[in-house]
């Protein structure tokens, strides 16, 4: 085996890094699932109510996405990344005060800061680590890269349940308290969220400073000075604008499946949080992280694209499958699902950002943008559960976002000769 020239050595360790990010998104993404039942009980919500954790977050994709672009076009994709960890750990810390005011709305606003330093890194991370090295491997090293977000998805619920639902009490001892009792007690419940939010942003700084103190390459498209370039010339590329609606669709999607999958085995297979959150990590994100690597070792012999395809057929049948099956069955259709969806995000975006030149930063913003389908979708199949009393019936909204992936990966992916670099 050839030693790694110098050249690789310079690409190998800023890869790492930025692949670390990767890890930390996925981290505090997970999260999300433990936080809805834990906050939908604290603030004696709905379930539709509760869906607003993944609107506050996934809004603020939508808002920030062109700015993120904008941030990376001027100053570059280390400033990107430092800025968007600084967000995220702010966001973190005001955990700390929203604990302490028993606002949900501040609980909402604390998010969604967070998610504003995730789409300004995402927005920087995701075209960088694709364009770290030889073009012809962009989508694998992207799967690679976004391999370590499935580890997140494994851990962070496992964690997340023990640090922060343990310490709930039941709905019979709720019930037998006094008004002042029950709001001291569901107080107690929201405030065990500071620590690990105080871990993780105290985490997040230590990051930020790293990235400040080692000097990252600065990667540059051949077309990236070309002048008079904008979001509506990005546009003008039909697979560009088929990866927004396939990004849309297929976020929306994944946090359906992910953010109420405690809920739905809770109710689909009658096993408590904890055993549901378990079957998350180990389940669900497991499956997702193993899909992620297993992808990267498929596109080897099979065409990303035609990967994406099967694997958005797949995930269709089994979200139909989740809607009429019932006890452990049902859960682990939804893990199969899991790793079906594993390799959507990376490929869509590869695959949506091919051959768009100088439009690629701009091209990689919409495609960000398009994460809106994760706070748009989740509501609908919450007000599905809601008014059917049947949270498996909400699979329907999951279901038609698959479909739409496939399609994609069918025909929605190629690349019009005559729009290439025009």
């Amino acid at each position: 085996m050839k030693p790694a020239s110098p050249q690789q050595r310079n690409l190998l360790y800023p890869f790492m890094l930025v692949t670390s990010l990767f890890f930390l998104w996925g981290f505090v993404h997970n999260l999300d699932p433990i936080l809805i039942p834990h906050l939908k009980k604290s603030f004696s919500l709905s379930t539709l109510q509760s869906s607003l954790v993944d609107s506050a977050v996934f809004i603020a994709y939508f808002v920030m996405a062109l700015p993120a672009g904008y941030l990376m076009r001027k100053y570059g994709y280390k400033a990107g990344i430092i800025t968007g960890l600084l967000l995220f750990a702010i966001g973190s810390f005001l955990f700390i005060p929203a604990a302490n005011t028993q606002q949900y709305l501040f609980f909402l606003l604390a998010l969604f800061i967070i998610a504003c330093g995730l789409t300004i890194l995402e927005t920087a991370a995701n075209p960088y680590a694709s364009l770290l090295g030889d073009p012809a491997t962009a989508t694998q090293r992207l799967n690679f890269a976004q391999s370590f977000n499935g580890l997140a998805a494994t851990l962070a619920p496992i964690i997340g349940a023990r640090i922060i639902l343990t310490k709930g009490f039941s709905d019979e001892e709720l019930g037998a308290m006094t008004d002042a009792a029950r709001q001291v007690a569901l107080a107690s419940e929201a405030a065990s969220v500071k620590m690990p939010y105080l871990v993780l942003g105290s985490l997040i700084l230590v990051v930020a400073v790293l990235f400040a103190l080692i000097k990252l390459p600065e990667i540059h498209d051949e077309e990236e000075k070309v002048a008079g370039t904008s979001i509506f010339h990005s546009l003008r590329y039909s697979h560009l604008r088929w990866a927004v609606v396939a990004q849309f669709f297929y976020v929306g999607a994944q946090v359906c499946v992910f953010s109420f999958f405690i809920l739905y085995a809770v109710e689909a297979a009658q096993i408590d949080k904890i055993k549901a959150a378990d079957y998350l990590g180990w389940g669900c994100g497991m499956a997702f992280m193993i899909g992620r690597f297993a992808g990267t070792f498929f596109m080897r012999f099979i065409q990303p694209a035609r990967l994406l395809a099967l694997y958005g057929l797949f995930s269709t049948i089994l979200c139909g499958v989740a809607m009429f099956v019932h006890g452990l069955p049902a859960v682990y259709a939804v893990i199969g699902i899991a790793f079906f969806m594993s390799v959507m995000f990376p490929t869509i975006f590869s695959l949506g950002i091919t051959d768009l030149g100088a439009d690629a930063k701009y091209g990689s913003s919409l495609i960000v943008m398009a994460i809106v389908g994760g706070a748009i979708l989740p509501p609908i199949m919450a007000q599905i559960s809601d008014m059917t009393g049947n949270i498996q019936l909400g699979y329907i909204v999951p279901l038609l976002c698959f479909a739409i992936v496939a399609y994609f990966g069918w025909k929605g992916h190629r690349v019009q000769k005559n729009q290439s670099h025009a």
